[in-house]
Parts: structure tokens; C-alpha cells; sequence
């Protein structure tokens, strides 16, 4: 079956953009051209690839044509560049905002010495970013999934340790003999999908609390744990810095929680994509620890 590299850039465009209207300011024709495009391209697959909702939605049908597309698109700007082109390599990423704040940091450094190259980072939570993958919207992830995502090839970076931590002061408020009262302290996550405190709870048969804030932002939940709003997990430098200056106290009786990430990525040989690989490897392999299957 072939397909219309224009009509699978259009849909790709669509995609990034939200819209049939913002994809057509984008691509500089106007939205009547950018339906019929869609249209074609559905005619070709012999099914729908777009949900019209606000913002559009990849259907399943579309994501593998989503897929081919964000990979045309790489290389051909790879060809380009070697040519003497201004092509600018563009390189989607999914990376989990912990990480983003901490051990991933080097990587950014690393891209920023390739001319001609733009990276466009996809925040997601580390149990969900190979969703991304799945849909084409990413290249590559920092996954805890450890089986490769079809097309793509996976391989281990390491454990982020997280370390169950509040501040002295709210500690001494819910304090129970040695340990800490865990139905009346409050409890700080990340957003919905943050599950990792749930783990320290279960591990003390306890579930949560009833006050539980909702801080979706890696600076300002550290923040909002110094300042007392309630405990949390905080990965290791974090901890470490915020002890050491006296604002954080780890919880007693709990055990520190290490999450593996893994790296996830197209099976597809290009400058860009093995060079971003490479930083990823060193930027794990100085700052994340070794992990230990179970």
C-alpha cells in the first residue's frame, strides 16, 4: 500500500497542531486543501485516521501512518542537512518531569551542541510515556516499560530513587510513638496519574489520607513538601539537597522507592536519533543507579 507524503505530513501536522485550522496556518494552505488531504489519505487506508474532536485525536488506524510520517520527516531533514540544506532535525521526546528536573538535564546540554537541530519535549508520567510511542507522537522515551513498543527497540538506564520525605514540622505534628500517624498526615501528588506515594501506603497496609494536594509541577511540588502542605516522595537529589539545609526530614519506618527507566526508541538508523541515544546513555549512567531486577 503507498501513501501521499504530503497527505501523511499534512495528518502529522494535524496532529501536533490540534487542529484541521492551526495545521493549515502552519502548512500556508487553507483548511478546505487540508480536509481534502485527510479525505485522500483515508480513502487510501480505507479508514477513518482523525477523530474531528477538539483537539483532533489519532485514531488506531492513524497512529502507524502517524508513525511513518514523523519518520519521513526525520529523515528527510537528515538528507537535507547532509546535502547543505537549512533543514531543521526535529527530534520528539517523551520524558517524565522528575527526570526532566534532575538526571536528564545533560541531554538537553547535548542536543544543544547540534546545529540545525530542535528538540520538542513531551512531558508525561514514566508509566505512560510509551504511549506516545505507540502513537507516533514521540521518537523515543524514558518508559518504565521495559517490552519494546512494536518498531522500536528498548534497553535498561537505571533506577531513580525516590525518598519518602516532609517537612520537620509537619512530622511532628503526626507523629505515632516512632513512626507517623499515615490516616491523618497530609499527602502531596503530582497529578492523577501519580501513583508512587499509593506504594509507600500499601507497603504500611494503609490507603490515603483525606486531605491529598494535587501539585502538578516537579519545582513547586518540592516546594510545596519543604513548606509543609504535606510528605512525599522526592527523588534523590532533591532529598539530599533539601536535608541538608534542614527543610526536609525523611518519614521513619519507610524505605526509599527506586522506579527503573528504560529508553525506548525507533528501530531507525539516523545521526540525530543515535547521538540523542548516546547522551541519554551517559546522562543515565552518571546520575541513576544500578538496578536490580527483582
Amino acid at each position: 500500500m503507498r501513501f501521499d507524503p504530503v497527505q501523511l505530513d499534512t495528518v502529522l501536522t494535524i496532529a501536533e497542531e490540534g487542529s484541521f485550522e492551526a495545521a493549515a496556518r502552519r502548512l500556508h494552505v487553507t483548511p478546505s486543501a487540508v480536509s481534502q488531504r485527510v479525505r485522500g489519505l483515508e480513502q487510501s487506508a480505507g479508514q477513518v485516521v482523525l477523530r474531528r474532536t477538539a483537539p483532533v485525536e489519532v485514531t488506531e488506524a492513524g497512529a502507524p501512518l502517524v508513525r511513518l510520517a514523523r519518520q519521513m520527516r526525520l529523515l528527510a531533514a537528515e538528507a537535507g542537512a547532509a546535502l547543505g540544506d537549512a533543514d531543521v532535525v526535529d527530534l520528539a521526546v517523551a520524558v517524565n518531569a522528575d527526570s526532566l528536573a534532575t538526571w536528564f538535564r545533560p541531554v538537553l546540554a547535548a542536543v544543544a551542541e547540534r546545529a540545525g537541530t530542535a528538540v520538542r519535549l513531551h512531558v508525561e508520567d514514566e508509566a505512560f510515556s510509551h504511549d506516545l510511542l505507540r502513537r507516533g507522537e514521540v521518537l523515543a522515551a524514558v518508559t518504565r516499560e521495559p517490552r519494546p513498543v512494536q518498531g522500536c527497540s528498548v534497553e535498561p538506564l537505571g533506577a531513580l530513587r525516590y525518598i519518602p520525605a516532609a517537612a520537620p514540622r509537619l512530622l511532628d505534628r503526626h507523629r505515632r510513638g516512632r513512626g507517623v500517624d499515615w490516616s491523618t498526615i497530609p499527602l502531596v501528588v503530582f497529578n492523577e496519574k501519580d501513583q508512587l506515594q499509593d506504594q509507600v501506603l500499601a507497603a504500611h497496609r494503609v490507603g490515603r489520607p483525606p486531605v491529598v494536594h494535587r501539585v502538578p509541577s516537579t519545582a513547586d511540588f518540592l516546594e510545596a513538601v519543604r513548606s509543609g502542605l504535606g510528605w512525599g516522595l522526592l527523588p534523590e537529589p532533591q532529598f539530599a539537597s533539601a536535608a541538608g539545609a534542614g527543610d526536609l526530614a525523611r518519614l521513619p519506618g519507610t524505605s526509599a522507592l527506586d522506579v527503573a527507566l528504560h529508553w525506548q526508541r525507533w528501530r531507525l538508523a539516523t545521526p540525530a536519533l543515535d547521538d540523542l541515544s548516546d547522551a541519554v546513555r551517559r546522562a543515565a549512567t552518571g546520575s541513576l543507579r544500578a538496578h536490580r531486577r527483582a
